[in-house]
């Protein structure tokens, strides 16, 4: 008698639904099954490192959204399967993600080459939530050939994209203040493509000759991949092709020159700091007695903090002074 499939076989054969489940339970680690999803999100991590995994980010207003619907109509006409994350602000109510995945790329419902889901923040500060880079892993395990993560307009803290994207897209627009609000939000130096986008408005001339001229005072070494920029009106589609030509080039050149590897290991490494991070933080909570009782005695000014945490953490006290 032939078992049923798991929910991980589920995932792995691209059904929709189980992809579906498998991203909410991620959202909810916090429950109870935590040990169930781990293990399962464990069989996924090692059935995965096939897509393509592309960050779009920039200034609220430029654009991303009708930018990220065209390049992923593209991608499917090409044949190719997509998973879209849009990473919303959390609403301060319940966590979740203020903007629906139904109100998005509404046009491309009802294919299941698509796959289309919005993450909250949940107050990360730098635009991702752990969540998001989990859900990475359940699309890349689904065998996704591009996974496209749009992230919340959040400016300068928002570089946490790079390390979830092996290409970073950072868009901007035309006639918004500086013109380059690239420059402005500091995401400059983590563009792997720069998208002028609405490059029919007034003054894309002079937006694009400023990335440019950035662009050229840019620290490169022989071999660096060469930034281009490229100009695209999403909402029409035009230059949308050529974009996804420039991601292409992009992963072609991180093959030949191990680059992949590089940005494989520096997605590693923050996953394992930030899953750290968190296994810390349960131990540190309200209603664990050796918290609560190293809390007490902060307070009755018995200890101070660092040797208090040493002594949470498991990490030697220092001679003097150790309390």
């Amino acid at each position: 008698m032939t078992a049923a499939p798991t929910r991980v076989d589920r995932v792995r054969a691209g059904e929709p639904a189980a992809i579906a489940r498998m991203i909410s339970r991620v959202e909810r680690r916090g429950s109870a099954d935590s040990a169930g999803v781990a293990d399962e999100l464990a069989q996924l991590h090692r059935a995965g490192g096939h897509a393509h995994i592309i960050g779009v980010t920039g200034a609220a207003g430029s654009g991303k959204s009708t930018l990220v619907a065209e390049l992923t109509a593209h991608y499917r006409r090409a044949g190719r399967t997509v998973g879209v994350l849009a990473v919303d602000p959390s609403s301060v109510f319940s966590g979740g993600a203020i903007l629906g995945d139904r109100i998005r790329m509404s046009a491309l419902a009802g294919d299941e080459g698509v796959f289309i889901r919005s993450i909250a923040t949940r107050g990360a500060l730098g635009g991702l939530s752990r969540a998001a880079l989990d859900a990475i892993t359940v699309l890349d395990a689904a065998g996704k050939d591009v996974i496209v993560l749009e992230t919340v307009g959040v400016g300068q803290a928002e570089v946490d994209v790079i390390s979830a994207a092996q290409t970073v897209a950072v868009v901007s627009v035309p006639g918004m203040g500086d013109g380059v609000q690239a420059i402005k939000a500091g995401l400059l130096e983590i563009a792997d493509v720069h998208v002028l986008n609405k490059a029919d408005r007034d003054g894309a001339q002079k937006a694009y000759a400023e990335l440019r001229d950035m662009l050229r005072f840019a620290r490169r070494t022989d071999g660096d991949w060469e930034v281009p920029i490229q100009r695209t009106v999403a909402a029409t589609g035009e230059g949308v092709a050529d974009l996804a030509e420039r991601f292409d080039d992009h992963h072609a050149w991180m093959a030949r020159s191990g680059e992949l590897d590089r940005r494989a290991r520096r997605t590693a490494a923050t996953r394992i700091r930030w899953m750290a991070e968190e296994i810390v933080l349960d131990r540190l909570r309200a209603g664990d007695p050796d918290f609560d009782r190293e809390v007490d005695r902060v307070a009755e000014l018995s200890t101070d903090p660092l040797h208090a945490a040493r002594r949470l953490l498991g990490e030697p006290l220092d001679v003097m002074g150790a309390t």
